[in-house]
């Protein structure tokens, strides 16, 4: 455990801490101009993103998502449900518009799964099959529904017509030409149907995804400097939701449905992660909830540093 907790703390969570930082001192000595950072966000929501998501899912065997139906069944309905339950509190009770806590539900409610998935559970639980088919599902999730989901309802509560079938209809449509959309609901499409990519693509993919994870930290990091941090009880609201409240109801469901002890645990750390680089880039590029995504960021990810120990420990000890 203890060499886990190292590797997690300066592997993976500090190096996101360092770069943000660097992204929020360059915004706050200007070293970029003023709206530059909408262009990291357009390179990472259209080209860098797309990319990563496309080639983590396609990698995604047909086989793995069948042969246990049960983690399949909890991670769509959990997170799906969870997502909505995040949007609409954060309608009744912080009064937010629907695009807000639309872009609230894209970061306190999904998990940064494609970065972060296997860094964080690799070192702890090894290479094996139930490690990828824990991440693929949980990517998949995340990725090729709760996404396209939180840009059809930010789309549909940014559109001044009434909401009536044609405004819906526009909603999804464009939803659907976003890249970071189309791109995961393709790689899907192409697992369950069982089409295998040559493997020679994939240095072209992967190369372009490289820039996913570094462009969005140091990205969130400029917006972050061109708002007054304040840690209040939404912020605090959004931080409990990710690192308490989503972990501990999948704990409890995958008990009541008799997960397997190992299984289990990785689907609670994986739930657990901080939240989704791409609910922050979409702030950013729509100018929505900016201030709150990025600080919830912030404060999840070094709650996380205590809240993944505590997190495996209380997995292992009530499924065994």
């Amino acid at each position: 455990m203890e060499d886990f907790m190292s590797k997690m703390l300066f592997s993976d969570l500090i190096p996101i801490l360092v770069i943000m930082a660097i992204g929020y001192i360059s915004g706050k000595k200007n070293v970029f101009q003023e709206g530059q950072s909408q262009v990291f966000n357009k390179l990472v929501l259209d080209y860098a993103l797309p990319a990563a998501l496309f080639i983590s899912i396609v990698k995604a065997d047909r086989k793995m998502l069948f042969e246990n139906a049960t983690l399949t069944i909890i991670s769509v309905v959990g997170l799906v449900v969870l997502f909505m339950v995040s949007y609409y509190t954060m309608q009744w009770f912080f009064k937010r518009t629907k695009a807000e806590s639309a872009v609230c539900a894209l970061v306190a409610g999904s998990p940064t799964i494609g970065f972060l998935g296997y860094a964080i559970l690799d070192p702890l639980y090894g290479t094996g099959i139930e490690t990828g088919l824990v991440v693929a599902i949980v990517a998949i999730v995340v990725n090729a529904i709760t996404l396209p989901i939180g840009l059809y309802l930010l789309n549909s509560g940014s559109n001044n017509t009434d909401q009536n079938t044609k405004g819906q209809g526009s909603a999804i449509l464009d939803s659907l030409k976003q890249p970071v959309v189309w791109a995961p609901l393709l790689a899907v499409v192409l697992v369950l149907v069982g089409i295998k990519l040559p493997p020679q693509i994939d240095p072209t993919f992967s190369l372009l995804a490289q820039a996913n994870s570094s462009v969005a930290v140091f990205a969130a990091g400029l917006t972050l400097a061109a708002y007054k941090f304040e840690l209040d009880w939404e912020i605090a609201y959004n931080t409990f939701f990710k690192l308490v409240l989503m972990p501990g109801i999948f704990l409890g469901v995958g008990l009541l449905f008799g997960l397997s002890t190992l299984v289990l645990q990785m689907l609670v750390l994986a739930v657990a992660l901080p939240p989704a680089f791409s609910g922050v880039i979409i702030s950013g590029k729509y100018n929505v909830y900016t201030r709150q995504a990025t600080s919830s960021l912030a404060v999840s990810v070094i709650g996380f540093i205590i809240a993944a120990p505590a997190w495996v420990y209380l997995a292992k000890t009530l499924s065994s």
